[in-house]
């Protein structure tokens, strides 16, 4: 692409890094972000339509990323989808997720909706990020009880790197074609939060305990730190989900569109270890 692109949430968890990682390849990003504060960022914001003109004006490409305080993220999106076809985007990367099926609840009904509307698009269905134990909702009880609370009994996840998800968000982003399709990303096998545990205990010297949750004990927790009702409700269900198995299962699209292969577990709890230092 040879336009501007814009990173939606360009601050956040994967859209900083695919900042990052178009500026290493030598081009500029426009950063959208509800406070611009830095160089290189615009006010965007799904909720305000006054945002979109700015944002868009000149861009080719968007790196979509979904409001997470709305399970209807289409309804929430779609507005900022039209605005962005009327300026002149003609690719969009967009960040699903693995249990989000096309035309699916939240970002599954964004994903049906590029289908039917956009020229070019690409949909990233990444499993779990390895950086909730780092920097998300696992870090604190990691760092301050040694515990992991999940509703996944003995599940297995391919958890993956957000650094390997916005390098194949990048690729998209400045190929010269997509091939309009969605992409299951996970890391380089799938475990259990039993041996995340049990890889934490080993790197930081003191024992990790995996709690195992009721799904409805978990969205009562996730509630208890600040989470919307709806929302905690479905993100406790979806570890329902995996101690089903939904998440059991290994890809390799992060080397079909890298060329390089994904960051293993207790490789990234190496590189980590100061994120659970007491």
């Amino acid at each position: 692409m040879t336009n501007s692109i814009l990173v939606t949430g360009g601050t956040g968890k994967t859209g900083s890094r695919v900042v990052k990682q178009l500026r290493a390849k030598g081009l500029t990003p426009r950063i959208g972000t509800r406070s611009p504060q830095n160089e290189g960022e615009v006010r965007f914001d799904w909720k305000d339509s006054s945002t979109f003109n700015d944002a868009l004006e000149g861009v080719g490409a968007v790196y979509l990323v979904a409001p997470t305080d709305t399970v209807d993220s289409l309804g929430a999106m779609r507005a900022g989808l039209e605005a962005a076809l009327a300026s002149g985007v003609t690719r969009f990367v967009l960040l699903s997720a693995s249990s989000l099926e096309e035309g699916g609840p939240m970002m599954g009904a964004v994903h049906g909706w590029l289908r039917s509307n956009a020229q070019e698009w690409a949909v990233l269905r990444p499993t779990w990020f390895m950086q909730n134990f780092s920097e998300l909702h696992h870090r604190d009880p990691i760092r301050d009880e040694s515990a992991i609370y999940t509703a996944t009994d003995d599940g297995q996840i391919g958890f993956i790197d957000a650094d390997d998800i916005a390098a194949c968000a990048t690729a998209l982003l400045v190929a010269h074609s997509v091939k309009n399709t969605d992409y299951i990303l996970t890391g380089p096998e799938a475990i259990s939060y039993d041996v995340v545990a049990e890889t934490l205990s080993k790197q930081l010297g003191r024992k990790i305990v995996h709690h195992r949750l009721t799904v409805d004990e978990l969205g009562e927790r996730h509630q208890s730190h600040g989470l919307p009702e709806e929302y905690a409700k479905t993100l406790a269900a979806m570890d329902g989900a995996i101690a089903g198995g939904s998440e059991d299962r290994v890809a390799d699209n992060v080397y079909k569109l890298t060329g390089s292969m994904p960051t293993p577990i207790d490789q990234f709890v190496q590189q980590n270890l100061e994120a659970w230092s007491t």
